[in-house]
């Protein structure tokens, strides 16, 4: 009998392996790469949403939880994955400057808001009103996070490797039961699959496609992440990763000409350099009608849990829901009403 079995390796997945490691639990994951979201991610994590000057939900405690989860990942996967990059707003206008000097005042934003106006000195931007600084920020490598550790639990013997057949599961009232593997409780991460989960297709999780362009630009040499109308991340040899696209009704992961040209056009705003697009990607993000995660607790099934809707802010959100979730079954705690599944359990009885 398993601790735990986990559905979906994505940044939940990971991050919830992660915690069950920590705390001795045993455990077997059922993962079939279906989704993409965390594996074309950004993998930024800056707390502040730079459309609007405010703080992310929850971003100050997220914060605390990151450093020392990905490093130590780092030094168990034997791989780089953190790279601390300096986040820098470009403003389009003296306004925008203003709105940001009133929201570097406000609690909370003031500790991540750098009050100095940065010159523009790259000659391949065109930024004349300069930019901000977003502090303590950068970028987690979440396509080599997610192979390292699907390498790590194959040779722990403890990954399949298939679609999860809810014919072959069974949840019964002390343990679930599938093919030949029984466990204590099951958490679902399976990011948008969950769409095709019959236990918790209830949930509201929208999804919403995002592309990225991959492009080499050797004479751009930047070293910061740039948000403008778009956002470029430097990577290494010359290339930066271009993004990201927002849509609603188209719910595949194939890039489309559509979204390159979006994303080409808002680029071309600001980057007045040469350059060459060498990949474009895309994937389905997790997303909720109220932008908060789906945690908690099945209504009726007392032993499955799902781990879910982490939309474009997994890295930073995964390290905080995956403790949450653990200490709400272990340890008898409560979740955050916020990401609590039960807020939608009377579309549950009405469904």
């Amino acid at each position: 009998m398993l601790d735990y079995l986990v559905v979906g390796l994505g940044l939940a997945g990971i991050s919830f392996c992660e915690t069950l490691e920590k705390e001795g639990k045993s455990y077997m994951v059922v993962s079939d790469d279906s989704q993409q979201s965390s594996l074309v991610a950004g993998g930024l994590y800056n707390p502040v949403i730079l459309k609007r000057f405010t703080m992310a939900w929850r971003a100050g405690e997220q914060m605390q939880k990151i450093a020392p989860f990905y490093s130590d990942l780092e030094e168990k996967l034997a791989v780089k994955l953190d790279h601390k990059l300096r986040v820098l707003r470009k403003f389009a206008s003296i306004e925008e400057q203003n709105m940001w000097f009133e929201a570097a005042d406000k609690p909370g934003l003031d500790h991540f808001l750098s009050t100095k106006i940065l010159e523009n000195k790259n000659p391949g931007i065109e930024a004349p009103f300069g930019f901000g600084k977003v502090k303590y920020t950068g970028r987690v490598d979440t396509g080599t996070l997610l192979v390292a550790y699907k390498d790590y639990l194959r040779k722990k013997g403890v990954l399949e490797q298939e679609t999860f057949d809810f014919n072959q599961f069974k949840a019964l009232s002390d343990h679930i039961s599938y093919k030949t593997t029984q466990a204590k409780q099951i958490v679902f991460c399976e990011g948008y699959g969950l769409k095709k989960n019959p236990y918790f297709d209830y949930l509201p999780l929208n999804g919403t496609k995002g592309e990225l362009l991959a492009i080499k630009a050797p004479s751009y040499k930047e070293n910061s992440v740039i948000k403008s109308s778009v956002f470029t991340i430097p990577m290494e040899d010359d290339l930066y990763l271009v993004g990201a696209t927002y849509k609603w009704k188209d719910k595949t992961n194939i890039p489309t000409e559509e979204a390159k040209t979006e994303l080409l056009e808002k680029l071309r705003t600001f980057l007045k350099c040469d350059f060459e697009i060498v990949d474009h990607v895309a994937g389905i993000r997790p997303t909720v009608i109220d932008r908060r995660p789906l945690v908690g607790q099945h209504p009726d099934h007392k032993n499955l849990y799902v781990l879910n809707g982490l939309g474009s802010r997994g890295v930073l959100l995964a390290p905080y829901v995956s403790s949450q979730l653990y200490n709400a079954i272990e340890k008898g705690m409560e979740l955050n009403p916020e990401i609590n599944i039960s807020r939608f359990t009377k579309k549950y009885y009405s469904n």
